[in-house]
């Protein structure tokens, strides 16, 4: 009605725009929410019709909240709840590339404006190894479609073509070797069914979702979607019912970045060293789940929207799922005497699904009632193969950097490295990393015990970055976080502890060109002191990137991490030797870390 009364007012065509994008603006709900269609079409048209909308080849690479300020958000939802109050601005960030440049803005959605642009001639082309960058190049790998829909399983071998993506035009073509091709015979897959699975029978009623909030059991957070990380994690709390309040554990929790290096040294393949979430991003990469195959019956949905290289706006159908999930575990149970107690293990699990070429990537954030955030990593899809000329291992006479799968098909080593960002705020911002030892002690005095030795604790509060970086594995070691500034009411350190997984990390030496664009990988833990700039591990600009924004090059600094906003960075790390049961398709590989309070409520909650 107030807007109806503004156009019989004749009031300007422009105050009334700014009014109803201020309206627009004023209606969301979370400051964390992604952009909607609205606001991705309204970033659009100010690039397009500022001083970049009359530059050639203008195409969107990046369209995206910016981040509003942490202190910023933390107060608003301090005041919010009662008072119904508008959060006071509204930003995105958009990277565009036009006349062989690319450029970085910043606008304000409130007032329709560029508030910052930056212009850096980065080519968004895959790896670097040592040359000097010049133009934006692709280079193209080809498989032969006919004869199956796996085209993956026939590769050509020995062709290299490079695309100069400003020219659109092929700039070098060799045809170096002849391998013979494999065959179509075997390479197709079927699934023999699709079923929900019968132990999730739990309905949706438990899960309450207001606009980007869940709230479920005792938990609340915030879910959104990104062109880059895929699921967004932020402002999850858990209920405290003993205090009657939501205390905070994580404000903002995504996959930074997963760097995929194949072993193959040679001329073909030495290239294969990815980085996908910077090169590609998962965001963009979701499909859309499959109800009943992706997520069971009980899941609700929730859809997605990106911006293609126009600046226009894909909705992703179905882009996250969100269910109740009961496996048939138990959450706790004792028998005592004859009467055996216990309860059922019922989570709730945020997923998405991600398609980065050949491999599927399914991320799990799961919320358990005791406290605990289980954090989930499942690989699915076809292992990246090459054609050569044997037909059993007995005729190999060279490394083929890989096992043979089927004739003329070897299946290629490599890498998985999946690293988090996890901007902990255990009961508030400010937490140090607590890293205890597990140490062999002997008993001095064989009065008191016949025992000859037992393990006690040794606690170090970790200082600085660079005593923080921890390779997993070593030794016995439990990893705590914890907020110094508070005491459990026995005088405990209120806390989160780290359970972690596998411990691999990568093989590359230091010299190594992708080793010195994730250098990060070589330790599974890092703690960072919290910086909004720092949120991407291998820097915000990956591709062709030359190591030197990178997670490793800001620990260098060695800033102090105690009692401050810290970010921890952890690794889940798949090495990957394919064997025949991984072809044609190959089974569901799954790996998980989890935040565990320690002393953080007063007694079981499950």
């Amino acid at each position: 009605m107030e807007l109806i009364k503004l156009v019989s007012m004749n009031i300007p065509i422009k105050v009334i725009a700014i009014f109803f994008l201020f309206f627009l603006y004023n209606s969301q709900s979370h400051p964390l929410d992604p952009l909607n269609p609205a606001e991705i079409n309204q970033s659009r048209d100010i690039i397009q019709k500022s001083r970049l909308g009359s530059l050639s080849n203008l195409t969107f690479h990046y369209l995206d909240l910016e981040e509003p300020e942490k202190e910023d958000v933390i107060h608003w939802l301090s005041l919010h709840k009662p008072r119904n109050i508008s959060f006071p601005y509204r930003q995105a960030k958009v990277v565009v590339r036009a006349n062989g440049e690319t450029h970085e803005v910043v606008l304000d959605l409130v007032n329709s404006s560029i508030i910052s642009e930056k212009v850096s001639c980065i080519p968004l082309t895959v790896g670097w190894f040592g040359e000097v960058k010049t133009k934006r190049v692709l280079r193209v790998t080809c498989f032969y479609r006919g004869g199956t829909t796996n085209f993956y399983a026939r590769p050509i071998e020995g062709i290299i073509t490079h695309i100069d993506v400003e020219s659109r035009k092929v700039i070098k073509y060799l045809d170096r070797t002849r391998v013979p091709l494999p065959k179509a015979e075997g390479v197709d897959f079927q699934s023999s069914s699709q079923g929900s699975i019968t132990c999730n029978v739990s309905n949706t009623s438990r899960i309450i979702i207001e606009g980007n909030e869940v709230k479920w059991a005792n938990w609340v957070f915030h879910v959104a979607l990104n062109s880059r990380a895929g699921t967004i994690i932020s402002t999850a709390s858990v209920f405290d019912a003993t205090r009657n309040e939501y205390r905070p554990v994580l404000y903002r929790g995504h996959i930074s970045e997963t760097f995929v290096p194949y072993m193959d040294p040679t001329f073909e393949w030495y290239y294969k060293t990815f980085m996908d979430n910077g090169e590609f991003g998962f965001g963009g990469a979701i499909a859309g789940l499959v109800p009943l195959l992706d997520c069971p019956s009980n899941s609700v949905y929730m859809d997605g929207y990106l911006v293609d290289a126009e600046g226009q706006v894909v909705q992703i159908p179905r882009a996250i799922c969100i269910f109740e999930r009961y496996a048939g575990d138990a959450a706790w149970r004792q028998k005592l005497h004859r009467n055996t107690k216990g309860e059922q293990e019922v989570t709730l699990v945020v997923r998405m699904i991600a398609t980065v070429g050949n491999y599927d990537y399914g991320i799990d954030w799961e919320f358990k009632k005791s406290g605990s955030i289980k954090v989930g990593a499942s690989l699915n899809g076809v292992v990246n193969m090459k054609a050569v000329r044997y037909k059993d291992n007995n005729n190999i006479t060279e490394d083929v950097y890989g096992t043979l799968v089927a004739e003329n098909t070897v299946a290629v080593n490599h890498d998985h490295f999946l690293t988090y960002y996890l901007d902990i705020d255990i009961d508030g911002n400010d937490n140090s990393f607590l890293k205890t030892k597990l140490k062999t002690t002997r008993v001095t005095d064989p009065k008191i015990s016949p025992r000859k030795t037992y393990w006690t604790v040794v606690k170090r509060i970790m200082k600085t970055e660079v005593e923080a970086k921890t390779k997993l594995g070593l030794e016995p070691s439990d990893f705590l976080f914890i907020n110094p500034n508070k005491k459990t009411k026995l005088g405990n350190d209120v806390a989160y502890r780290l359970i972690p997984s596998r411990t691999a990390t990568s093989l590359l030496s230091d010299d190594d060109y992708p080793q010195i664009r994730a250098a990060y990988t070589k330790y599974q833990l890092w703690v960072t002191p919290y910086s909004k700039s720092e949120r991407w591990a291998a820097g915000f600009y990956a591709d062709r990137s030359l190591g030197d924004d990178n997670l490793a090059i800001w620990s260098r600094r060695n800033r102090t991490i105690v009692n401050k906003d810290i970010v921890l960075w952890y690794t889940l790390g798949f090495h990957h030797v394919p064997c025949q049961e991984d072809f044609p398709i190959m089974p569901s590989v799954y790996d998980s870390f989890e935040l565990r309070p320690a002393n953080f409520l007063k007694e079981t909650h499950c």
